[in-house]
């Protein structure tokens, strides 16, 4: 299994442009030929590409700095000198680019395919051609190319799915998502099998929705035990949660409570998000003789049961989590809809 690399810090620049060029045409017959230096070449840019098949930031923490390619210097006769090389960085949707030293966010990437000039070569310096006038007819000078720039960022990575799935260690996520997605997560009746995030597509109705299953949580996460806000910031872009109870566990009466306690400490916003409440291991008789318990418990929930082994309840939950994300996607087009012109503008920003 390879390493998680959700967060890197990375040196960037842009390339410097190249000098212009000091030259005189020299020719026969031509024995004081004006001035005929070239510019130098445009340095290259520093470019974000976000790429689909990327699910994490492992590749980026082998190069921790990116360059682009610097302008060449102007030559004689006119000629320009070649623009510097661009240099892409690639990165997975979601990810987040901060400022490494104040950590104010500099752009968030969503959009699959987006590319982004984060930093602009530096212009190239002009040639000497360029000042001869009537009283400089021979110019011994020409500009020098412009430095690019450089910048030191921060680098985070967000999952972005559709339902996020929340419970402690052993709850059935995993099992549930190999069942539901085309994901293959490993799966055993230990705790915290599940040390990555993992994602799947689930296809049916119509619709293919991105599910998460997120690591464990334990109580105390908000505050960084365990994995802490390691991965809980994962499931901050969900539509909608799926709290997973092992009803067949000790403590299972206050599970859903201390999640949503856990949730609410790392964000109110996440706590409030659209919920499903998923008792897990119906296949067990202790946990079938304990779920209408659970119902009474969470009335003012949306509490649906299943078994990951004998399917049970699989083809309500599937129509419930569309439900959910469908809902969420109304309300937020609902909500844009509803800015003014104002509210657009700041929103922009």
């Amino acid at each position: 299994m390879y390493t998680f690399v959700d967060e890197v810090v990375l040196d960037l620049a842009s390339g410097n442009g190249g000098a212009g060029c000091v030259s005189f045409r020299r020719e026969k017959y031509i024995p004081r030929g004006g001035p005929d230096g070239g510019d130098g070449g445009r340095g290259g840019d520093l470019v974000f590409v976000v790429k689909r098949n990327l699910k994490t930031l492992r590749h980026l923490r082998k190069t921790p700095a990116f360059r682009a390619g610097k302008g060449s210097p102007g030559e004689g006769r006119g000629r320009h000198g070649k623009d510097g090389e661009d240099v892409e960085v690639p990165v997975p949707p979601g990810a987040v680019v901060r400022d490494a030293d104040s950590g104010g966010m500099v752009r968030d990437f969503i959009a699959e395919g987006e590319r982004w000039v984060f930093l602009e070569g530096g212009r190239g310096g002009k040639g000497n051609t360029h000042f001869k006038s009537s009283r400089i007819q021979a110019p011994r000078f020409a500009q020098p190319g412009m430095p690019g720039a450089q910048r030191r960022v921060r680098i985070e990575l967000n999952i972005i799915a559709d339902i996020g799935f929340v419970g402690f260690p052993n709850a059935g996520k995993s099992s549930l998502l190999a069942i539901l997605s085309n994901a293959r997560p490993e799966v055993a009746d230990y705790p915290f099998t599940t040390k990555i995030p993992h994602l799947g597509v689930m296809t049916g109705y119509d619709e293919e929705l991105v599910l998460a299953d997120i690591p464990g949580i334990i109580e105390g996460a908000a505050e960084g035990a365990g994995l802490g806000l390691k991965f809980l910031k994962h499931i901050s872009r969900t539509a909608a949660l799926a709290f997973l109870v092992d009803l067949s566990a000790e403590g299972w009466e206050g599970a859903f409570d201390i999640l949503r306690g856990e949730l609410a400490g790392y964000s109110p916003e996440l706590a409030a998000k659209k919920r499903v409440l998923v008792a897990t291991k119906l296949d067990l008789a202790e946990a079938r003789e304990r779920f209408p318990l659970f119902q009474q418990r969470h009335a003012e929930e949306r509490v649906l049961g299943i078994s990951a082994i004998t399917h049970t309840g699989l083809d309500e939950l599937r129509r419930e989590f569309g439900s959910l994300v469908a809902q969420a996607a109304r309300e937020a087009a609902s909500a844009v809809s509803a800015r003014g012109p104002d509210d657009e503008a700041e929103a922009a920003l």
